[in-house]
């Protein structure tokens, strides 16, 4: 029987060279993403933080523009008030 070919599994425990090389090859592409999402991210930090120092610049402005708008509102409805006033004593004289 020990000369009979044996169909059964053997565990080959020898690591080959192209096995390393694969190996190898795996863990750069790995670290290689890695690295490239690192570095997206720190675009997209950057990006999103000029995106809010411009959005808060926005604000001060509209918010400006706003006080303006408030401001001019009084001033008309004042003129109109004394254009009103200045009709009514025209038509007493």
């Amino acid at each position: 029987m020990a000369g009979e070919n044996s169909t059964e599994w053997r565990l080959n425990r020898q690591i080959n060279l192209s096995v390393v090389v694969q190996l190898i090859l795996l863990a750069s592409l790995i670290v290689g993403s890695w690295v490239n999402l690192q570095r997206q991210l720190d675009v997209l930090q950057r990006d999103v933080s000029m995106l809010l120092a411009g959005q808060k610049e926005f604000e001060k402005k509209l918010e400006l523009l706003w006080c303006k708008s408030v401001s001019h509102e009084y001033r008309l409805q004042a003129i109109e008030k004394h254009a009103s006033e200045d009709d009514k004593t025209e038509e007493v004289f």
